[in-house]
């Protein structure tokens, strides 16, 4: 069996690790029986193409070189669609896979669902069935149109089979395998234990001028990239007046800062006023260590991320979700997480900031995170016909 994974970005790369990992297992064992080994195929597009935010990760999951690199890098939605479906067409017709598995929601998700079903090739979608309900994220037009063209829909949880059965899916397509990201999750808790804080924020810190001042437990970490926080300059800036003013001087607060709120922070000229801040820790984009690192020890976390959401359910991390929506509803309080959802309000945000500061970590584990699903997804793989 020949099968392709194709990743883009960088919630990609902690879904596939575990998965490469499980098949090298598979074929070790079948060293000992003569079963017919996989071939894997590794295709990165190169969304995430920089340093920072691609080669750190695969560093630290271990993830081998890609097999093949399409270098697609930046561009507009419709740019980075079309030409990784250019290329990822010439990769297919080369190697004629029998499966082309695909991870989460971004650009490449799609560009392989559709390029791979116009050749005819079985597509497999982990983490499927995931809903927001809002038609003006571009992630959720990647997950509609993938899951609606995939042969074998792995799901994360329950809540995401009754999306995929409401919208026709057949029972006979969908598979309830878990959280293939809490695998990752599992396999690298104790090293990134082992790392001290202190140091990642001295390592990575944009100004290292500050005296980095942090104990266990007693900080913020905040994360920002989506464009409805971070493009807006009247709501961009209310968000750092907000955590220059209040945040800050009730928890030292370790931001991590992706290049696109860089830029926007410049462009809008709240750069220079945020690296003033004494209590504030701007840091570079952290590897996966780093950043496991700081949520398992964080008073709690700010962010727009999907994947800290459910890692903050499995810590415990009270988090604080700044997005209107979520297409992870099981990581919220009311559905047993850790999460609620804040929006980029600020007397929301001010109101949840303050009353979360009081509760203690909850860490949850919903059905089937348990660190095993890459091999469920295999094993559904495997036994598809």
């Amino acid at each position: 069996m020949k099968i392709i994974s194709v990743v883009g970005a960088r919630p990609n790369f902690m879904k596939v690790a575990p998965f490469i990992s499980e098949i090298n297992r598979y074929n070790l064992e079948s060293l000992k029986t003569n079963r017919e080994q996989i071939k894997h195929i590794l295709v990165h597009t190169g969304q995430h193409y920089d340093d920072l935010m691609s080669k750190k990760f695969f560093d630290d999951l271990e993830i081998p070189e890609a097999d093949i690199n399409l270098g697609i890098g930046s561009g507009s939605h419709s740019e980075q669609v079309g030409n990784s479906m250019i290329e990822l067409e010439k990769v297919f017709e080369k190697e004629k896979p029998d499966w082309v598995i695909i991870y989460g929601d971004v650009n490449a998700t799609l560009a392989a669902s559709v390029t791979a079903k116009k050749l005819h090739i079985k597509v497999c979608h982990i983490e499927a069935g995931l809903r927001s309900g809002d038609l003006k994220m571009p992630e959720e037009i990647n997950r509609l149109v993938t899951d609606r063209l995939s042969d074998l829909l792995l799901t994360p949880d329950l809540l995401s089979v009754e999306n995929l059965k409401k919208e026709g899916i057949p029972d006979s397509s969908i598979r309830f395998v878990g959280n293939i990201m809490i695998d990752t999750l599992e396999n690298n808790r104790a090293k990134s234990d082992r790392l001290d804080i202190k140091q990642i924020i001295k390592f990575n810190m944009i100004s290292n001028l500050k005296e980095v001042t942090i104990s266990k437990n007693d900080y913020a970490v905040i994360t920002l990239h989506r464009p409805s926080n971070v493009d807006d300059k009247e709501i961009l800036t209310s968000l750092v007046s907000f955590i220059s003013t209040e945040v800050s001087e009730v928890l030292p607060v370790i931001w991590t800062i992706h290049p696109r709120t860089e830029k926007q922070l410049k462009l809008f000229n709240l750069w220079e006023k945020l690296i003033q801040v004494t209590n504030i820790f701007l840091v570079n984009p952290l590897g996966y260590h780093d950043m496991l690192k700081l949520n398992m020890h964080a008073k709690i976390m700010l962010t727009d991320s999907g994947g800290l959401q459910e890692e903050c359910t499995v810590l415990g991390t009270p988090c604080l979700t700044m997005r209107w929506n979520t297409e992870r509803p099981v990581t919220l309080r009311e559905y047993g997480g850790a999460s609620v959802l804040v929006g980029n309000n600020i007397d929301r945000i001010r109101k949840e900031f303050f009353n979360t500061l009081k509760e203690s970590r909850k860490p949850e584990r919903p059905a089937l995170w348990d660190g095993k699903t890459a091999g469920r997804c295999l094993e559904e793989i495997l036994k598809y016909c």
